[in-house]
């Protein structure tokens, strides 16, 4: 016995419609279950009674899901408010650059000595030059930064035997100064007594070597 087909138009029974649509909901609801576990797909549902009452579904969740469409919407109506040949402009564009970037990217790896089989005689002659004046830019660059720091050594060094010698002439004042300190607080110290010893003598040697040229 076959099962009678159920024409697809709206019922008029209040009470089948309640039935069917109760049935129906729980096996959408379990395809949407089914094709999101299968195909790893975000899906959300909403459905309205008749009632007015409200039936969801969401593999992940049914706001996030909605944000998501808007955000796709406001990505599609932008694209639409573009002119199309500024869209083929763009495009162009985009093709030129990814091709400098493709050439550029093997140039850089042949630099570094990687993809050499495919080169013929005069290709490699001129990666040859390629190298030998990116060599010459680094040396020039090693030579200028040496010289810098050669002439900064320099510098420092003669600040230093400056400022040794400005050190030197100061602690040869430093006796004559003490006994100018000394002499104005009048108080005689170990110190100035050597000092006055050292110029004593030195004043006896000179008188005695006065004496014995008059004798």
């Amino acid at each position: 016995m076959t099962r009678k087909k159920i024409p697809i138009q709206k019922i008029d029974n209040t009470a089948a419609r309640q039935v069917t649509f109760s049935k129906r909901r729980r096996g959408l609801f379990k395809k949407a279950q089914e094709l999101s576990t299968l195909c790893d797909a975000e899906i959300a549902l909403l459905v309205f009674s008749t009632t007015g009452k409200l039936f969801e579904y969401s593999s992940t969740s049914i706001g996030q899901v909605i944000e998501r469409r808007n955000l796709q919407s406001e990505k599609v109506g932008r694209l639409d408010h573009i002119p199309y040949p500024e869209l083929q402009l763009e495009s162009s564009t985009y093709a030129v650059l990814s091709k400098e970037i493709a050439e550029k990217t093997q140039e850089l790896r042949q630099l570094r000595g990687e993809d050499l089989q495919g080169l013929d005689l005069e290709e490699l002659k001129h990666l040859e030059k390629l190298l030998e004046g990116g060599l010459s830019r680094v040396t020039k660059t090693k030579d200028e930064r040496f010289f810098r720091e050669i002439s900064t050594l320099k510098r420092k060094g003669a600040e230093l035997m400056e400022a040794n010698q400005q050190l030197k002439q100061q602690m040869e004042y430093f006796p004559h100064e003490v006994q100018a300190v000394v002499a104005q607080q009048g108080q005689p110290s170990e110190l100035t007594t050597n000092i006055r010893s050292s110029t004593d003598s030195s004043k006896g040697y000179n008188s005695s070597d006065i004496s014995l040229r008059l004798g």
